[in-house]
């Protein structure tokens, strides 16, 4: 009983503490006049970025468009990232928010392999992403990842939203041209294809943005994952798609 009512309490007070803090956290961002799921918003509606699952590892895709409101800031912006070896990821979002969780994937990844002496699973790298963003989910990081690769067992495809949402998918799309992505991969893409099949289908989809979406244009990056390890293709390899 003394226990119960201890916990109880202990409870309660943290519980407290939580509200009072989170209560600050609100009352600070109303007095900036900060709209924040506006801002969010405002952020993440550029890019497309493309995600498959393939029954001999994971095919990412990306434009390389960086937008301000209507200005093109970048024709060049890196979206497509080797984490390890064995795990690569995609973003989109704003670019020092995206450039900091990956330093910290790479860097993680980099300590887990040295300290235990094997590489970080994809589902680790994943979780410990979207733990990132739930821990600082009152001040986010303005960014959604794809965090795929080949793991130990199988391999693996995962969505992670700003608020640490961490979802499995066999494909996914991000961004402002991800429902014109999505017409594209549903209707193409199944369940076993290989890599080689899936490589022109995400190309596809990122290019059919490019036609629809203001904000995803000017180059394709696209990455391919299997048990060889982490390759990106180059820029005449994706031309051959054409």
């Amino acid at each position: 009983m003394y226990h119960n009512a201890y916990f109880t309490s202990a409870s309660l007070y943290r519980n407290t503490i939580f509200l009072l803090i989170a209560a600050s956290n609100a009352a600070f961002l109303s007095f900036r006049g900060i709209r924040l799921k506006e801002e969010q918003l405002k952020y993440l509606k550029g890019t497309t970025t493309v995600g498959l699952a393939c029954r001999d590892g994971v095919v990412l895709a990306a434009d390389s468009r960086a937008t301000m409101g209507y200005l093109v800031a970048s024709k060049k912006a890196r979206k497509v990232y080797k984490i390890t070896d064995s795990i690569g990821a995609t973003v989109a979002g704003g670019v020092a928010d995206t450039e900091d969780l990956i330093n910290i994937l790479r860097a993680e990844a980099g300590y887990y392999s040295f300290r235990e002496g094997a590489p970080m699973d994809v589902r680790a790298a994943a979780r410990l992403a979207a733990n990132v963003l739930h821990a600082y989910r009152f001040f986010p990081y303005i960014a959604n990842l794809i965090v795929g690769g080949v793991g130990v067992e199988d391999r693996r495809l995962y969505f992670i939203d700003l608020d640490g949402s961490l979802t499995e998918e066999n494909m996914v799309a991000t961004g402002s041209g991800s429902p014109v992505a999505y017409g594209v991969i549903e209707t193409e893409f199944r369940d076993g294809m290989s890599t080689d099949d899936a490589v022109p289908i995400a190309i596809k989809a990122v290019r059919t943005a490019m036609k629809r979406d203001i904000a995803t244009g000017n180059e394709l990056a696209v990455a391919v994952i299997t048990k060889t390890g982490f390759r990106e293709l180059t820029p005449e390899e994706i031309k051959n798609f054409a």
